[in-house]
């Protein structure tokens, strides 16, 4: 299945990002920003964004609650406040979005997870959920531009510089072929 991407809209103004959107014929975008406001880019606040997607005939659906890479579950913070992505990705809410994420992705519609950082290495996009569906057989596919897409693999691999699609803790998983 092929059909899950990512997406950070960063500084874009909305007319690049609607036609990144559209470049890979996104249907549905699912929101995983933990607060789905932008004070820099307010056009990127869920009620002008749900509004500017529907004009493209895309739906717009919230799961920063449950995907959010800043949950309000005190649990999955370390001691100094930093979120815990190996305690995360073991809680319930977590682990149900993301079956509930891979039954989405079953009907073949393309869908599209949308956060704020635009380099997809440096978001959970890819350094959490993207991960998580791996075992999935999902290789998230990370647009980067207008008809620009990295895989999660090739982001993996940047970021851990070549040494394989590892997560954030120094576990290393697949390798690339070379």
């Amino acid at each position: 299945m092929d059909n899950i991407f990512s997406i950070g809209h960063g500084v874009k103004n909305i007319e690049l990002f609607l036609r990144e959107l559209k470049s890979f014929e996104i249907y549905i975008l699912v929101d995983v920003r933990s607060i789905p406001y932008s004070r820099r880019n307010p056009v990127f606040n869920t009620k002008t964004l749900e509004t500017e997607l529907a004009k493209q005939g895309i739906k717009y659906d919230y799961w920063g609650n449950v995907l959010g890479g800043f949950p309000k579950d005190v649990s999955c913070y370390d001691a100094n406040g930093k979120v815990d992505y190996e305690i995360l990705k073991t809680k319930e809410f977590f682990r149900k979005a993301i079956e509930n994420l891979v039954i989405v992705g079953k009907f073949g519609n393309n869908i599209a997870l949308m956060c704020s950082e635009s380099n997809p290495a440096q978001c959970h996009r890819a350094k959490l959920i993207g991960m998580e569906l791996l075992p999935y057989n999902i290789i998230v596919r990370h647009i980067v531009g207008e008809g620009k897409e990295k895989d999660q693999k090739q982001v993996m691999l940047e970021l851990t510089a070549g040494k394989g699609t590892a997560n954030l803790f120094g576990h290393t998983g697949l390798r690339s072929r070379k």
